[in-house]
């Protein structure tokens, strides 16, 4: 039996704007996703901002109603019988919600464990079990608001397997946190899919998602777009050379120009402070370091880094394919004589924050 089913799953968003003739409009979040998971799968859902992972995963754990399609846990259908996948379910989100500052840690997981409908017989050696899974054995009598922002996020974790569910959604469960905290959060959760628990993560770190997934999905705009093992994601860059260039102040006008120079396949940019990484994806072999760097001419340049691609050059060539695709030109029409052309404003595919379950 599969751990998680999702099956052509589709979420639109109804609203109202105007005033005082209101229009109804829709925004349709996810469309049509589809994949499966293995019990004990580490498996990733990587998207840019708006792209309809927390969406997914709130369709996966019951918290929003499908449009259309279905999703199992386990068998157990998310629309239909939704207790019975809350049983067997853990969710651990990015952020300091969902604990209570001034409470211990220790108290924070008593409390959790009543709601979750842990036995109180079994309470006490369950706890002291995952204090020590997640490295808080001898700091759980403190109050949570002494916590660090990795503390808090070890704590989380606790918090989500105090029922042992077979299934752990983690949705950017290292947002904001130091390298440090990062490293031992990553290796909390690689123990957690070692040990067998069926683990979907989310996040925007992608030596995290290299590191830790089995499987990776790619989603932009509601839509899956690539799905395959980490090496098989990178294998569609594999024709490609990547050209790190270290440079300050380099605008779009100059990007552009890095952009028409023939042979590149595609360009990004990290701002670190006052310094850009630009990454310049070209064809293998191409020997394009002396048109790019003359494309930047009048922008100061640093070290310049030729390199294989990562998982993250395969992830920004599949968004900007994903974002390619879905750009066409909108149709036009002659205006009428008697009546002003309509407008019609674009869909989005942001997902609205708040929306009830």
């Amino acid at each position: 039996m599969l751990a998680i089913e999702a099956d052509a799953l589709r979420r639109t968003y109804t609203s109202r704007t105007g005033w005082p003739r209101s229009r109804r409009t829709e925004t349709e979040a996810v469309r049509g996703v589809t994949f499966e998971v293995a019990p004990g799968e580490l498996f990733g859902l990587l998207g840019p901002n708006g792209a309809g992972k927390t969406t997914t995963i709130k369709m996966l754990n019951t918290l929003l109603l499908p449009t259309s399609g279905t999703a199992r846990v386990f068998g157990h259908d998310v629309a239909r019988d939704p207790v019975a996948v809350r049983r067997r379910i853990g969710y651990v989100f990015g952020g300091d919600r969902g604990l209570y500052d001034r409470l211990s840690a220790l108290d924070n997981l008593r409390y959790f464990a009543e709601l979750y409908g842990v036995p109180a017989r079994d309470q006490k050696r369950r706890i002291a079990e995952l204090l020590d899974l997640v490295g808080l054995t001898g700091r759980e009598r403190e109050r949570v608001e002494g916590y660090s922002r990795g503390m808090r996020q070890r704590l989380h974790i606790a918090r989500g397997l105090l029922h042992r569910p077979d299934v752990l959604f983690l949705d950017e469960p290292s947002i904001g946190v130091d390298p440090v905290a990062a490293r031992d959060l990553r290796r909390t959760v690689a123990d957690l899919a070692a040990a067998g628990t069926t683990v979907l993560l989310t996040t925007h770190y992608m030596a995290e998602a290299d590191e830790l997934c089995d499987r990776i999905a790619v989603i932009a705009g509601g839509r899956i777009r690539a799905l395959g093992t980490p090496e098989s994601l990178k294998s569609r860059v594999g024709d490609r050379d990547v050209l790190d260039i270290e440079a300050y102040g380099a605008g779009e006008e100059a990007l552009d120009r890095v952009r028409r120079v023939p042979g590149v396949r595609g360009v990004s940019t990290e701002d670190r402070g006052a310094v850009q990484t630009v990454s310049v994806q070209t064809d293998r072999g191409a020997e394009l370091h002396a048109p790019v760097l003359a494309a930047l001419d009048g922008v100061r340049i640093g070290r310049v880094v030729s390199r294989e691609p990562s998982l993250e050059d395969a992830y920004i060539a599949i968004v900007e394919e994903a974002t390619a695709s879905t750009e066409a030109p909108a149709p036009t029409e002659p205006p009428s004589s008697t009546e002003p052309p309509s407008s019609t404003e674009p869909s989005s595919s942001t997902e609205p924050d708040g929306v009830p379950a």
